[in-house]
């Protein structure tokens, strides 16, 4: 069995947002080798996520909208984990809300989606670099 692991790094301007992946994967992918496996592709830090969803700009809207209805940055002051001088406790909800992680099957060497299936990468407290992991083992 192979295994190949590899880090994606980011470094997102803005506090929030969310970026189509599923190319940088496929490339690792390539790189790997694998045919046959899984491909596990997860954020690296406790304000960032994982996941699968269709790539369509009004979906990405009504995330944002969702998200920040039910965990708001504002008011900062709002939250406990803030006490500590952070200003990010809504980038850890948002984050558990939309997960750490996707694993995705690797058949005939190509990711094997469903229609519409993208991999994105969601920033919650941009403005420093981050990393995603690619670990993908199979033959």
């Amino acid at each position: 069995m192979k295994s190949f692991r590899k880090e994606l790094w980011f470094d997102i301007p803005t506090r929030r947002a969310f970026i189509n992946i599923t190319r940088d994967v496929e490339r690792c992918l390539d790189e790997s080798g694998v045919r046959e496996g899984l491909a596990l592709v997860n954020a690296m830090h406790i304000t960032a996520s994982v996941f699968i969803n269709d790539d369509e700009s009004g979906l990405h809207h009504d995330y944002e909208k969702w998200l920040e209805a039910i965990a708001p940055h504002e008011p900062v002051k709002h939250y406990r984990h803030n006490d500590t001088g952070e200003d990010n406790a809504d980038a850890h909800i948002k984050r558990q809300i939309m997960g750490r992680e996707v694993v995705c099957a690797v058949t005939n060497g190509k990711l094997d989606f469903g229609p519409w299936e993208q991999i994105f990468y969601g920033e919650f407290d941009g403005g420093r670099r981050k990393r995603v992991l690619v670990k993908i083992i199979g033959e």
